[in-house]
């Protein structure tokens, strides 16, 4: 693998200050609360929403305490909060494509927002559909590879109805179709397998380079706008970051 090493992006994330993991947890929660009232269920065993919400809360380190009263405060009747789900697409520096994925009470306040960061770092944001169709949704479970024999986890994997299986030495990447992802996933549970990232993912069909260093920084700097924005849930782009950006 190159720039966009899985395991690269996985330190990434995981290596954030306490501030950055309580905005995590505030996303998973939102995440979560959405999927119990469109579930109609708090209960994961009927509501597989709720139940992929929670498996990625869990591969995000949120504690079993939070995301039980983030459950029962979204199935209290006092509680009056509406997200919506919302899909932004525009280019960032260098023409690279950028899908943003968010859940907002205010539609118009997330847009400013987006349209703000996008327009400030050199890119700019783009009408629904602009870039969707660079990406494919699959479903990605990355396992830490240390300890773990290649062959059984990917025959595993295979046998669980997996599509794909990859390795970058670090990690196993194991791909899913969409439809299959609950599913494999709770077989591979099942076998006692643990995941550093669990969920469905927006796959670029292809990665593109920066070589203007000013619009790296550029990039760089609005994909933690992106990030820092409570509204914002994912943000998936074609950009292929070499290993010296990812491990900042």
């Amino acid at each position: 693998m190159s720039g966009h090493s899985k395991w690269n992006n996985i330190k990434r994330k995981k290596e954030k200050t306490d501030g950055q993991k309580a905005k995590i947890f505030t996303k998973m929660g939102r995440e979560i609360a959405v999927a119990v009232k469109e579930g109609g269920s708090g209960d994961p065993a009927s509501n597989s929403k709720l139940k992929d919400a929670i498996a990625k809360a869990k591969a995000n380190n949120v504690p079993n305490d939070n995301i039980e009263r983030i459950i029962k405060k979204a199935m209290g009747e006092g509680n009056a909060d509406n997200y919506e789900a919302i899909q932004y697409e525009g280019y960032g520096p260098s023409g690279i494509a950028v899908i943003v994925e968010t859940l907002t009470d205010n539609r118009n306040r997330t847009a400013g927002d987006l349209r703000h960061y996008f327009d400030k770092y050199g890119g700019n944001l783009g009408m629904t559909g602009c870039v969707g169709f660079l990406f494919q949704k699959k479903g990605v479970l990355v396992i830490e590879a240390e300890g773990l024999d290649e062959e059984k986890v990917m025959e595993d994997a295979l046998e669980a109805g997996a599509s794909d299986f990859s390795t970058d030495g670090d990690v196993f990447e194991i791909t899913t179709d969409p439809a299959d992802f609950s599913g494999v996933r709770d077989d591979l549970e099942a076998k006692g397998y643990a995941f550093v990232s669990a969920e469905v993912e927006q796959v670029p069909d292809v990665y593109n380079q920066i070589e203007d260093p000013e619009a790296v920084k550029k990039m760089e700097k609005l994909l933690e706008m992106l990030d820092d924005n409570d509204d914002v849930q994912n943000v998936w782009h074609n950009w292929d970051r070499p290993d010296d950006e990812e491990e900042e």
